[in-house]
């Protein structure tokens, strides 16, 4: 992407006037910020009020979120994996781990928005979030983490895993555009998808890596794929008109704008059931299409001998429908959401090409025809609650059903084979204390277990994964 992205990146720089200026939104967002300017006067209000970092328009914001963990089966600590450390099992899950454990509830995340008002209702709107790792301070990077691994046998591989996070300066958000309350909001950027969007709304756990798969694992907000739940080129439209809610997105540009496909659309219709006493129901349906959407990997021994430094890749042509419900009723919320992803052969087959984490992928180490004989059909389900306790402490839990259509050349229902039907189950409970205007405190665990073709290659098919933490948020 290189030089076209440093250029789009100046102009919105250099259109609101920051000199380093503003998926992941936290599932507690950052305090409003006033009209004019910061309220904050001193380092102790920073810490002990909730005054925000404003001045005339433009918020400093973020989250740090630390915390410890223990594995029952897990992978060590890896410094550029989003996640830290493999909350949901996974193929390398191979001892009893008691370990450091960041970014559990929300990515740690450093931030820029701006709003400025034009004229009547419209303003211009900015925002930048560059995600890391709060222990290690390195940029959040999901493919360097995978790399990192190459030619290593699952048993003596760190945390890793694929991510929209490559360790771009903008991982997390760049977009500018104009809002109006009439008119909706456009903006223009490197953006959530959608379905992102949808996953953090509707998800009882709020896309927490440590006690949610749908937000640990991207194949649900990145329509099957974790590279495309963002777009780092895309144009997002959302508008309200009364009760009811209209979104559309359109990615652009291709593999040279630093986007995991070379084009994609959503669109999202919404409206929310008043119902007085008796509470609030929400409700959204989202339709995505994504073209040459990319999935990486670690590079086997073999592989890595012919082509070190680089990694593999799966091409697919990727759609869904995603439907999701809420009902709020006094201190309840119950959540529920499915989607179902098809996989099929890329429009586009591709030969070598550049990752989005500027790490190359050779032609060898493509697959193009995964999904030649047979579609790969996942299902997602999940449902959840939420009760506050208090106004400042809440409980929540979910439970979380992958369910995969066979697609191997003979029928099968085994391990024997990743194509093979199969299933993946999760539970999890979390309880969240508010204790101070901009900390929190938070613990849980999460059980997580695969079966059959979602289990193929795995060392260990179940793992129990409880983890406790504390989040400041500015």
């Amino acid at each position: 992407m290189g030089k076209k992205l440093g250029i789009a990146a100046a102009t919105f720089l250099g259109a609101v006037g920051v000199a380093d200026a503003a998926d992941l939104p936290t599932s507690k967002p950052a305090p409003a910020a006033p009209a004019v300017v910061a309220s904050c006067t001193s380092a102790w209000d920073f810490f002990t009020t909730n005054c925000p970092l404003t001045y005339y328009g433009v918020t400093i914001y973020g989250t740090i979120d630390m915390g410890v963990a223990y594995q029952t089966w897990g992978a060590p600590f890896n410094r550029d994996a989003p996640f830290g450390l493999e909350y949901l099992i996974q193929k390398n899950s191979s001892k009893s781990i008691f370990s450091i454990a960041p970014n559990g509830l929300s990515q740690s995340f450093i931030g820029v928005k701006a709003s400025e008002p034009l004229f009547g209702d419209l303003s211009f709107v900015f925002n930048w979030q560059m995600g890391f790792d709060p222990y290690s301070l390195r940029l959040a990077n999901g493919p360097l983490s995978q790399e990192e691994q190459n030619g290593l046998p699952l048993a003596l591989q760190e945390t890793n895993g694929d991510s929209s996070r490559a360790g771009q300066w903008y991982n997390g958000a760049l977009y500018a555009g104009v809002s109006s309350k009439t008119y909706g909001t456009l903006t223009i950027g490197r953006q959530n998808s959608l379905t992102l969007d949808g996953v953090n709304a509707y998800d009882p756990m709020g896309g927490s890596y440590a006690f949610s798969v749908i937000g640990y694992s991207g194949a649900t907000a990145g329509v099957g794929d974790t590279e495309d739940t963002r777009y780092s080129m895309s144009a997002k439209y959302r508008v309200d008109i009364g009760q009811f809610r209209l979104a559309g997105l359109y990615a652009f540009g291709g593999y040279d704008w630093n986007n995991a496909a070379t084009s994609a659309f959503q669109i999202q219709a919404g409206f929310d059931v008043p119902t007085g006493a008796y509470g609030k129901l929400s409700f959204d349906a989202i339709y995505s299409k994504v073209y040459d959407a990319v999935a990486l990997s670690s590079l086997s021994a073999a592989q890595n001998l012919l082509h070190p430094g680089t990694l593999a890749a799966t091409i697919s042509d990727d759609q869904s429908w995603m439907l999701l419900a809420k009902y709020a009723i006094g201190p309840w919320k119950l959540y529920a959401g499915y989607e179902n992803i098809y996989f099929a052969p890329p429009s586009n087959p591709q030969t070598g090409f550049t990752s989005i984490a500027g790490i190359p992928v050779a032609t060898a180490d493509i697959s193009n025809t995964t999904y030649n004989l047979n579609q790969r059909d996942l299902q997602v389900f999940w449902v959840g609650a939420k009760y506050a306790v208090t106004d400042k402490l809440d409980v929540a839990t979910g439970y979380y059903h992958y369910n995969q259509s066979d697609f191997h050349k003979t029928p099968c229902s085994n391990s024997s084979a990743s194509s093979c039907s199969g299933t993946l189950d999760a539970v999890s409970a979390m309880v969240d204390w508010r204790f101070a205007p901009k900390f929190d405190t938070y613990a849980g665990v999460m059980f997580s277990e695969v079966n059959n073709g979602l289990a193929n290659g795995y060392l260990h098919h179940t793992s129990i994964d409880p983890m406790a933490g504390l989040r400041f948020i500015f």
